[in-house]
């Protein structure tokens, strides 16, 4: 990330974003971007919230919690103390912080976006489809290697409710399988299919250092590996890094998640295949566009409670158009 990009994350974690309009601050719409931690990845969701909150008049604060569950618990429950608007939170684990949700469900309008929290009263998920878009993923694994072969993959955490449904989609579409998103393959276990062999699911827990040396692991463990797949935004990168020290940039195909600068770069120079891309720039405008609506009283969640953001995948073919496109986004949001 630019130097100028990782200074607006800073600022970012810590500073509102405003619209344009004038008034006391007590007479404003004023609403919060709760993510699940600090990544380029968000940078580019905070410059979507930015539109919005110059859009639709309204005052955005985006929170980038530091120190995992404990923090972003601890970043709701100031905002609920602050009276805010509402809240799009990414939740770190949807299923046990259902009551924290809840809790806050009860005071303020409430949605996620990028991670779901299904079983609670959020009013609606602004992201994408993971399951499906873990399958777009296993596609280019197999267009990177149609001739079948070993494949490691690198997640931060299965906590998430995304990350789940993104592993299991890739997973399926290596093994062939018919979709069936309600189904939870081990971590650990390694699975043989016809042509690729899954020999298992690394994570990290958002450590970026634990995230290289399991890729360095990897390859010590597996010289002969096929593919690396990086499903968190980091793990393409630390997969990189693991080959260039390796000497095997280029050799080992590497697919990935997300729109990393150096993922990107790998596309452009042939280290990494292609990515499957999830837009984050939308989850910010859209989740600031639905919570600024129904604080106008407006009707804004779909029937469906499922916003849909479209992935998006990009070869080496399209990835210097998406660049481009992205940087402006960006500085859109500056």
């Amino acid at each position: 990330m630019h130097a100028s990009r990782s200074l607006l994350a800073a600022l970012l974690v810590l500073l509102p974003v405003h619209g344009c309009g004038g008034g006391e601050a007590g007479d404003r719409t004023r609403l919060a971007f709760v993510t699940n931690g600090i990544d380029p990845f968000w940078t580019i969701a905070a410059a979507g919230v930015a539109a919005a909150a110059r859009d639709f008049d309204v005052d955005c604060d985006v929170k980038m919690p530091a120190n995992g569950i404990v923090d972003q618990k601890r970043i709701v429950e100031d905002l609920l103390a602050l009276g805010i608007d509402g809240i799009a939170i990414s939740p770190i684990d949807g299923v046990n912080q259902a009551e924290l949700i809840d809790e806050a469900c009860a005071k303020t309008r409430v949605i996620t976006q990028d991670s779901d929290a299904p079983g609670t009263n959020r009013l609606c998920f602004v992201g994408m489809d993971n399951y499906a878009a873990g399958r777009e993923c296993g596609k280019l694994v197999k267009e990177a290697m149609p001739e079948g072969g070993s494949v490691m993959l690198f997640i931060g955490r299965l906590e998430q409710d995304n990350a789940r449904q993104r592993r299991q989609g890739v997973i399926d579409e290596l093994l062939d399988r018919p979709v069936d998103k309600d189904h939870d393959d081990p971590a650990g276990e390694k699975l043989v299919g016809e042509t690729y062999t899954i020999l298992a699911t690394l994570t990290d827990q958002f450590d970026r250092s634990r995230a290289k040396s399991n890729a360095e692991d990897t390859l010590a463990l597996y010289p002969d590996i096929g593919c690396m797949v990086g499903l968190f935004a980091y793990n393409p990168p630390a997969c990189l890094e693991a080959l260039k020290s390796a000497d095997k940039l280029g050799v080992v195909r590497v697919v990935a998640f997300d729109e990393n600068e150096q993922t990107l770069r790998g596309i452009l120079e042939g280290t990494v295949y292609g990515t499957v891309t999830q837009q984050p720039y939308r989850y910010g405008y859209e989740s600031m566009r639905i919570l600024a609506a129904l604080a106008r009283g407006e009707d804004a969640v779909p029937e469906s409670g499922f916003v849909n953001v479209p992935v998006r995948v990009v070869r080496k073919a399209n990835c210097q158009a998406f660049w481009d496109e992205l940087k402006g986004l960006l500085e859109e949001g500056e």
